[in-house]
């Protein structure tokens, strides 16, 4: 069991996330063929096992080397950041200070086949890191990206539970919420579930709640190896005891066009990038436009009400408005 204690100012800091991001759902969804993991609330992912992993063959070798069959796993989304675009989680792998990748690396216990190769990887050598980029692209397309819409929808309708829960009662009574096979509130501490014994904690950081789709059905306390006031991240399974139906898992060419048709296909994109909230210059990464582009794109869409906008000096961060989430899920529904 892992024990995660509170303050009366970590209360005040604690806050739920959307998900781990694109990264960490990718590395989690190839661990979960690879290991051969009976998961009932992915049964009609898992499924397609075979195919899937016929699909992707070598190129997920990568992947591969960083799964250890024993032992803590690689924290992605530590490495890679939350972010649900994955050229910017390959941006910040390719960019992480060498640091923090030997210490991500330092406790795997990595096969002797690829020893070497890991070596390398935590020496910096950008070879290595382009070769991690590359599977990460691959498995993404397979595993994710067919399925992401779907999947953050899923995801945001879980992060909103949280959010009512917090707005009923505070976070005490958003802590008491969640699922009681995996985690139980005993004020001021959090006993989360765990195979290994630990004592967290928080000392005024607070906590971050987030959820993940392929995720086995059990908690995860992440840390942060390379930013110590960085707070730790509480991982939930998304589903419930209801698992989702087989619809989270079909692939259909239409998605998101009713958006494109109400708003156009650019401002749907912009509807779509700003999800899970981002600055401007972020937004016109995401779109591949200019930086001036993207800022009316925005402009238009927080005057009809679908936006908001935070200025913080000269920086500027997006996110969707109730109506402009609603309009977002209704779009990826009904496609």
């Amino acid at each position: 069991m892992k024990r995660i204690h509170f303050t009366a100012e970590d209360l005040a800091r604690t806050r739920v996330a959307v998900s781990l991001g694109a990264a960490a759902e990718t590395f989690d969804s190839v661990r979960l063929l690879r290991e051969r993991t009976d998961a009932p609330a992915l049964a009609p992912f898992l499924r397609w096992r075979a195919a899937v992993g016929g699909r992707l063959g070598e190129q997920a070798g990568p992947l591969a080397a960083l799964m250890p069959g024993h032992g803590p796993m690689l924290d992605a989304m530590s490495l890679m950041g939350n972010t649900a675009d994955l050229d910017e989680a390959v941006e910040n792998l390719l960019a992480a200070p060498r640091a923090v990748l030997r210490t991500e690396l330092e406790n795997l216990r990595i096969r002797p086949t690829h020893r070497n190769w890991a070596r390398n990887l935590a020496d910096g050598d950008r070879e290595a890191r382009l070769q991690v980029a590359a599977a990460l692209r691959t498995c993404h397309a397979v595993t994710v990206a067919p399925y992401w819409p779907r999947m953050r929808s899923l995801l945001t309708s879980v992060r909103d539970g949280y959010v009512r829960a917090m707005g009923e009662g505070g976070t005490e009574r958003m802590l008491e919420s969640l699922d009681p096979s995996l985690v139980r509130w005993r004020p001021p501490v959090l006993e989360v579930r765990h195979r290994r014994e630990a004592d967290v904690h928080l000392g005024g950081r607070g906590l971050v709640i987030s959820s993940a789709v392929f995720s086995l059905p059990q908690a995860e306390v992440l840390t942060c190896p390379g930013d110590s006031a960085q707070a730790p991240v509480l991982a939930l399974p998304a589903f419930g005891a209801e698992p989702p139906g087989a619809g989270l898992w079909s692939v259909d060419d239409t998605v998101g066009r009713p958006l494109e048709e109400l708003l156009g296909r650019t401002r749907a994109a912009v509807l779509e990038a700003v999800a899970d909230g981002c600055s401007t210059t972020e937004l016109a990464r995401r779109l591949r436009v200019s930086a001036s582009s993207a800022s009316q794109h925005a402009t238009v869409l927080r005057k009809v009400g679908l936006i908001l906008t935070d200025r913080d000096g000269k920086a500027a961060r997006h996110t969707l408005t109730p109506l402009g989430a609603a309009l977002l899920e209704s779009g990826i529904r009904h496609s």
